[in-house]
């Protein structure tokens, strides 16, 4: 397993209808730490947690971008804005 030069966190195990609340905690905590990077690991399975998280990071202001890793499709980088 190669690691991430960016702060990860890792929703395996968790439901999409929980994954809000996780999701932008991790946002939050990574704006005031100044970490403009950041990935989340969904996994890949059905595809129900992926669509969930990109969905909040749609929807999310402080997100300038997001795309899947292209080495692993089980997780998302995301572009966070730094004030």
């Amino acid at each position: 397993m190669i690691e991430s030069r960016y702060p990860s966190i890792d929703l395996h195990g968790e439901f999409a209808v929980t994954a809000y609340t996780v999701v932008e905690g991790f946002i939050s905590d990574h704006v005031k730490l100044k970490d403009p990077y950041i990935v989340i690991i969904h996994g890949k399975g059905s595809g129900k947690l992926k669509q969930e998280v990109h969905h909040i990071l749609s929807k999310d202001k402080r997100v300038l971008d997001y795309h899947l890793d292209p080495w692993n499709l089980g997780q998302t980088i995301v572009h966070i804005k730094i004030d």
